[in-house]
């Protein structure tokens, strides 16, 4: 992948998906890491607690939105 692929990436525009997932990572001290070596830098454990997290509030906000 050529760097200017990667700024391109940068520059999209973040989908609710992208928040969500940048607020559980967040909430769970993981920001930090995402910043400096990017999402490819977290363990399985770790990226599979933030879909599972992002999971159970795509969840909760879809029975929200029904009541």
């Amino acid at each position: 992948m050529s760097k200017g692929t990667k700024e391109t990436k940068k520059n999209k525009p973040m989908t609710e998906d992208d928040k969500l997932k940048y607020e559980i990572a967040s909430e769970l001290g993981l920001l930090d890491k995402v910043k400096e070596g990017g999402w490819k830098s977290l363990t399985a454990k770790e990226t599979g607690r933030i879909g599972g997290l992002m999971t159970k509030r795509k969840k909760e906000m879809k029975q929200q939105a029904q009541n």
